[in-house]
């Protein structure tokens, strides 16, 4: 494992010491999005920025309820990023991916604006997760399916795991 990617899991565990809720979604995101990389033939620096990705997806959650009393979508992508921005840089993660993995972080629960591999990747495995922790039943399952996933290895899992 990359070494920027094993001292990253380990500062987001860190981060959400006391709530193993968080700990253990954003390691089942991170799980499916090496899946989905993988499965989809990503080159290395791809999957890197995709697994650092979804290690920090989250992130702004601790601060959006602090903030607002309110984990919603919208005050997670307001608050993450420059949560995100911190922690990546301060492990001497590159400018570049830094400021897409931000973006992302900033976008996760924005699904109309889907804009390449790694935000699809990063948005299917966050559902894969979430449809199981909701819980959501079939036809809301199949329903995310059909408006959301793209990826033959995500819709793989998806139908294998809910469908």
């Amino acid at each position: 494992m990359d070494t920027h990617i094993a001292s990253l899991a380990q500062a987001m565990l860190a981060y959400e010491a006391g709530c193993p809720q968080r700990a253990h979604h954003l390691l089942k995101v991170w799980s499916f999005a090496r899946i989905i990389a993988s499965g989809e033939g990503l080159e290395d620096h791809q999957r890197r920025l995709i697994e650092a990705a979804a290690l920090v997806h989250d992130i702004g959650i601790r601060p959006s309820l602090e903030k607002y009393g309110s984990s919603a979508g919208p005050y997670q992508e307001k608050e993450g990023p420059a949560k995100a921005r911190s922690m990546l840089e301060e492990l001497g993660f590159p400018q570049t991916q830094v400021d897409r993995i931000c973006y992302l972080v900033g976008h996760h629960h924005t699904y109309h604006a889907i804009d390449g591999i790694d935000y699809q990747i990063l948005v299917e495995a966050d559902f894969l997760v979430n449809i199981f922790e909701e819980p959501m039943d079939q036809p809301a399952a199949r329903s995310i399916g059909e408006k959301i996933f793209k990826t033959s290895t995500g819709l793989k899992l998806l139908t294998e795991l809910y469908l």
